[in-house]
C-alpha cells in the first residue's frame, strides 16, 4: 500500500534529481534535495487538511487531485506563480518575467521580495478564515476542550469569523503594512497593498468555499436517502459504502483544495529564495516536495488515519492558524523557515500523541 501510493513520488524524485544534475551539476542536486525537504516539512499540515476534504470525494475526483491537481501544484504554484507575481508587481510581460528569472536572478529575487506583502496578506487571510471557521464550529470531538468549548459558543454569532479576519487585516495593514521593508532597506507604505490583497484572499475563500458548501448541501438529502439504503442493506446482510462527493460538488471542492494548496505553498515558495534564486531549481525541488504531500494526502485517506487519530485534524488547523499569523507578521519582519516548519510539526505531533493516548484509554475502558 505504501509503495503503491508513493510510487509516483519516487519516480518524480528520481527524475527531478537527475534533471538538477543535468541542469547545473552536483551542487544543483543538493539544492533540489534541500528544497524538497523544505516543502515537505512546511506542508505536512497541508496533507492532513487536504485528507479531511479529499475523503469526502469519490475515487474519480481523488484521481483528478493526484493527476491534474499535481500539474497545477507543480507547474502552477511552483513555476508559474513566482514568475506571475514578478510580472504583475514589476508590470512586465510574462515572457519578459521568464527571461528575467533566467538571466538576471538577483533582480528577479528583488522583485519577488518587493511583492511579498501582497502575497503574505492574501495567503494569511485565506488560511486565517480556514482556522477561524474550524474553531468556531461546535464539534463532538474536542482536543483542547478548555479552549474549544467557549470558542464554539462564540461561533453561534453570525459572521464572527469574517469580522475577526477583517479586524486582523486592518491591524496588519496599519502596523506591518505601513512599515514593510523593501529591497535595499528603504521603507514604503504598503498599507493599501496589504488591504487589497487581504480582501482578495478573504473573497477567494468565501467564493470558493461557499460554492463547494452550496453543492455539498444540495447532496445532503441524497446522502440521507443513501444512508437509509445502507442501513437497510446492512440489515439484509449486504455491504455498501458511503456516498462520496461527485459532479459539481466535487468540482468546487477540488477548486477549494487547489486554492488551499496555493495558500499553503506561499511560505514554501518565499522560503525557497533563502536557498536559491534559480527558478528552475526552485520548481524542481518544490515540485518533488509537492508530489510527496499529494501522495501523503491520499495515503491518509485510504488508510483511514484521520478516523483512527481523531485529533490530527485539530492539530493541523491550529498549525494553519499559526501559519496565517506568521505570514502576516512576515509583511514587516523576517521569520526563519525552520521556525515556520517546526510550529506545524510540533502542533501536529502533539495532536497525534493525544490521539494515541485517547485510543489507549478507550481500549483500556473496553
Amino acid at each position: 500500500m505504501l509503495l503503491k501510493t508513493f510510487r509516483w513520488a519516487f519516480v518524480v524524485t528520481a527524475l527531478g534529481l537527475a534533471a538538477g544534475v543535468l541542469y547545473d551539476g552536483w551542487t544543483a542536486l543538493g539544492i533540489v534535495a534541500i528544497l524538497s525537504v523544505l516543502e515537505i516539512s512546511l506542508s505536512f499540515d497541508n496533507a492532513v487538511i487536504n485528507a479531511g476534504i479529499l475523503k469526502k470525494m469519490n475515487a474519480f475526483w481523488q484521481g483528478i487531485f493526484l493527476t491534474v491537481g499535481i500539474v497545477i501544484a507543480v507547474f502552477g504554484m511552483r513555476l508559474v506563480f513566482p514568475v506571475l507575481i514578478v510580472a504583475i508587481s514589476a508590470r512586465l510581460g510574462p515572457w519578459n518575467a521568464v527571461h528575467l528569472a533566467l538571466t538576471d536572478k538577483d533582480r528577479y529575487q528583488e522583485l519577488v521580495t518587493d511583492a511579498h506583502p501582497s502575497i503574505a496578506a492574501f495567503g494569511g487571510m485565506f488560511l486565517l478564515m480556514i482556522f477561524l471557521d474550524f474553531v468556531f464550529e461546535d464539534r463532538d470531538i474536542k482536543w483542547l476542550g478548555w479552549l474549544e468549548r467557549p470558542l464554539a459558543k462564540l461561533g453561534s454569532v453570525d459572521m464572527l469569523s469574517v469580522c475577526i479576519a477583517l479586524v486582523v487585516l486592518l491591524v496588519s495593514a496599519t502596523t506591518f503594512g505601513a512599515h514593510a521593508h523593501q529591497h535595499g532597506g528603504t521603507h514604503a507604505d504598503k498599507a493599501e497593498t496589504v488591504l487589497l490583497a487581504g480582501i482578495a484572499g478573504l473573497i477567494t475563500y468565501m467564493v470558493v468555499g461557499g460554492l463547494s458548501g452550496f453543492f455539498e448541501q444540495r447532496l445532503e438529502n441524497e446522502e440521507e436517502r443513501e444512508h437509509e439504503a445502507q442501513e437497510a442493506a446492512q440489515r439484509s446482510g449486504r455491504r455498501d459504502t458511503p456516498v462520496k462527493l461527485a459532479g459539481k460538488a466535487a468540482f468546487f471542492m477540488f477548486l477549494y483544495l487547489e486554492v488551499l494548496d496555493a495558500s499553503f505553498s506561499f511560505d514554501g515558495v518565499i522560503g525557497a529564495f533563502a536557498i536559491t534564486n534559480d527558478i528552475v531549481l526552485m520548481a524542481l525541488g518544490l515540485g518533488i516536495g509537492a508530489m510527496y504531500v499529494r501522495s501523503l494526502t491520499v495515503y491518509l485517506v485510504r488508510q483511514g488515519t484521520l478516523d483512527d487519530y481523531v485529533y490530527l485534524e485539530h492539530g493541523a488547523h491550529y498549525a494553519i492558524g499559526a501559519l496565517s499569523v506568521i505570514l502576516l507578521v512576515t509583511i514587516q519582519y523576517q521569520i526563519n523557515e525552520i521556525i515556520t516548519g517546526l510550529v506545524g510539526v510540533v502542533l501536529i505531533g502533539a495532536s497525534f500523541w493525544s490521539s494515541v493516548r485517547r485510543n489507549r484509554a478507550l481500549r483500556t475502558a473496553s
